[in-house]
């Protein structure tokens, strides 16, 4: 991926995987409104061109922050059309961001606050450096989590608790994301990016059409009631039976080698 943009940075690690970094470290990677057009740009791009990524990692630049959300200084004295514009642009990015079909792991490197708590719930799942620090702090600034907090955060720590983080709008640690399930994996901060590059080229050494299939039934499945769901799984796996990878995956095996899978 060439493109080059004004907030974000992406760098292409080789063979399917690619790190994604939120690029306003002077700002604590706050998302204005050009990182709003750039994430939109960047996730239509990989949604509509799947086959050329198998893997992407999302972390934020710096030590400090992963992202500190919405970029209050823009929106100071913002007329409400504007704001409704702006976070129109917004939602269009959560949803293709939420659509991709390519696996997205986080690695949150620092505060992940309001907007960029819910950039990092986007994620398949999330892997964080114990300093890391998370919030939903919305209705303390006379608003409410509107880029699928409301939605996500209950999915990944249990009604209850979704409401008492967003209501209180109380920061939560990485120990307590990590206790609550909302993260996978607590790493030291100097070995955050290698330990999540380590599992994001793990998944990307696998079968991408089988990793895609497997995302899309697990996401969707998980909307429907059992028996819908398993009817589900059975279609998406059907998609694997007339594809090279299979014959590839079984082969190699037998042969006691590394598969190379082509996405075919």
């Amino acid at each position: 991926m060439s493109r080059k943009y004004e907030t974000i940075a992406v760098e292409d690690h080789g063979e399917g995987l690619v790190i994604l970094r939120l690029d306003r470290p002077q700002v604590a990677n706050a998302m204005n409104t050009q990182m709003g057009h750039d994430l939109l740009a960047f996730f239509e791009t990989v949604n509509a061109a799947p086959l050329a990524h198998r893997c992407i990692l999302l972390t934020g630049t710096g030590d400090k922050a992963f992202c500190a959300g919405g970029d209050l200084k823009e929106r100071q004295g913002m007329t409400d059309e504007t704001w409704q514009a702006q976070h129109l642009l917004f939602e269009r990015t959560i949803r293709a961001f939420i659509g991709c079909p390519v696996p997205v792991i986080g690695a949150i490197n620092g505060a992940a606050y309001a907007g960029g708590c819910e950039l990092a719930l986007c994620c398949d799942f999330l892997y964080a450096a114990e300093t890391a620090r998370f919030a939903l702090t919305e209705v303390t600034l006379g608003i409410m989590p509107g880029a699928g907090g409301t939605q996500s955060l209950p999915r990944a720590v249990g009604e209850r608790r979704a409401k008492e983080i967003i209501l209180t709008g109380r920061p939560f640690s990485a120990r307590d994301a990590y206790e609550w399930g909302m993260v996978n994996r607590l790493c030291a901060a100097d070995s955050l990016l290698a330990e999540t590059s380590e599992t994001a080229r793990r998944i990307a050494d696998n079968a991408p059409i089988s990793v895609r299939q497997a995302k899309h039934a697990i996401h969707f499945g998980l909307q429907m009631d059992l028996a819908s769901a398993m009817m589900f799984e059975i279609e998406a796996y059907n998609r694997m039976v007339p594809t090279e990878d299979r014959r590839e995956g079984i082969a190699s095996f037998n042969e006691k080698r590394k598969p190379r899978f082509k996405g075919r």
